[in-house]
């Protein structure tokens, strides 16, 4: 599952993160690594960009950006 498909308040653990160059690099400066547990807190009115909360801190992508990283083990609320 990507993490662009988490329904809002869905929360689960990143497998992994995709793309090449400065994107993949800028995903994991962000703290977007393997086995850190995300959650969805709010989706924009048309869909994009999505806010996510993870380490303590809530973080905004792009969901072109989301849908290169695949997370598992998504639960309700």
């Amino acid at each position: 599952m990507k993490l662009s498909d988490l329904a809002i308040g869905q929360r689960a653990a990143i497998v992994e993160v995709k793309g090449e160059g400065a994107l993949r690099r800028r995903l994991l400066d962000m703290g977007l690594t393997p086995n850190t547990e995300v959650m969805v807190r709010k989706v924009a009115p048309m869909g994009d960009p999505i806010e996510i909360q993870l380490r303590g801190y809530e973080l905004t992508l792009r969901v072109a950006d989301a849908q290169n990283i695949t997370v598992e083990g998504a639960a309700g609320k």
